[in-house]
């Protein structure tokens, strides 16, 4: 079956694959490992014996092979026991392809031995997404990163994200010689108007973002967890809760303090309405351009229209500019539409875009 989505040089995708009937694919801790050793031995454009070259070495050993000219550059990873997510951009033509193959195909080779089992270990192809603007793809690095605590892996309030050890988080808030050098993370900290070296910034942003996975009780809990970070009950030592009160307030808040239930909030409603609009546009097969220069009233829009407004909290403002449908009673009309259900192309959209969102989500709930 051939790829819906194409993949261009510079651009940044989100991929992901899980076990064949959602089975764990990493057993043990060398399972882990294994998985990240390959993420730097299979990014190589020269045909490589994976085994032999891991013969005796450890991770941090790594660095002394020798590779040939990379495939991709990879701006985050995180290995859950059922499912994995890598983003990254190709730097050479079929790179990812090419990236992809050697490293699903090394690490089954390398599972199906140690365990004695025979057989596809992945469920069919990975899975692709285009990080088509910089908010997307400033999402995509949060939602990767936050699998763990989505997941339950980490006790939110208890303990920090940088516990799971299985993820490229941790190496974001380390010095650049403690970090892998095939990680690459500029991308992502100037999207946050962060420098290379505000470590300390970007561990504020995602521990903000970790709360507010934790509370589920609405804007009167928000607020109330938001109190007691201002007032020092949140874990950590008086130097990080001053970080937290900083770039939690003036990094989400572009530079103006505000409380976390305001700017930051709706920051975070465009960010997921932005997620949202990412898969749509893939599953209704809608290139941006298209979008800007199509119909104000274009069947796609409505739906998409429709879809925003029932699953986030952007304003629907906001959503006919970002569709271009000019003004904000088409975006009124397109729910009611939508909602009447007696148009059947509509309709068949409206299910192309939930089918979308159910896989997505099954990634993120197991």
């Amino acid at each position: 079956m051939e790829r819906k989505i194409s993949f261009a040089e510079n651009e940044f995708y989100h991929l992901y694959n899980r076990g064949v009937d959602k089975r764990k694919i990493y057993l043990s801790a060398s399972d882990y490992r294994r998985f990240l050793a390959l993420l730097y031995l299979a990014n190589s454009t020269a045909p490589a014996h994976l085994a032999n070259l891991l013969r005796g070495k450890q991770l941090k050993d790594l660095s002394t092979i020798t590779r040939e000219h990379p495939l991709v550059a990879i701006g985050a990873f995180c290995l859950m026991p059922n499912h994995f997510h890598i983003l990254l951009t190709p730097l050479v033509e079929h790179g990812i392809s090419k990236f992809m193959l050697k490293l699903e195909t090394g690490y089954s080779m390398y599972f199906n031995k140690k365990y004695e089992r025979s057989g596809a270990l992945f469920q069919g192809k990975f899975k692709a997404e285009h990080a088509s603007s910089d908010n997307y793809l400033k999402y995509l690095y949060a939602y990767i990163h936050l699998n763990p605590a989505r997941a339950k892996w980490i006790s939110v309030g208890q303990e920090r994200l940088s516990r799971y050890r299985w993820s490229s988080y941790p190496f974001y808030l380390k010095g650049v010689l403690q970090r892998p050098g095939w990680l690459v993370t500029g991308r992502v900290m100037g999207n946050l108007g962060l420098r290379p070296e505000e470590r300390d910034g970007y561990e504020a942003y995602m521990e903000g973002r970790v709360i507010e996975l934790g509370v589920k009780a609405g804007r009167t809990a928000l607020n109330e967890q938001w109190k007691r970070i201002r007032r020092g009950w949140y874990l950590g030592d008086d130097g990080f809760r001053g970080r937290m009160l900083k770039y939690v307030k003036e990094t989400l808040g572009n530079g103006r303090p505000t409380t976390y239930s305001g700017e930051a909030k709706r920051a975070h409603g465009q960010e997921e309405a932005q997620r949202l609009l990412g898969l749509g546009l893939a599953a209704l097969k809608v290139g941006d351009r298209q979008l800007q220069d199509g119909a104000k009233g274009m069947p796609e829009k409505q739906a998409l229209a429709w879809w925003l407004c029932q699953k986030t909290t952007v304003a629907r403002r906001w959503v006919c500019e970002r569709l271009g449908m000019g003004d904000e009673s088409r975006v009124s009309k397109a729910i009611r539409r939508m909602k009447e259900g007696r148009d059947s192309g509509l309709a068949k959209l409206k299910e192309r875009l939930e089918k979308t969102e159910k896989e997505a989500n099954s990634f993120a709930n197991e």
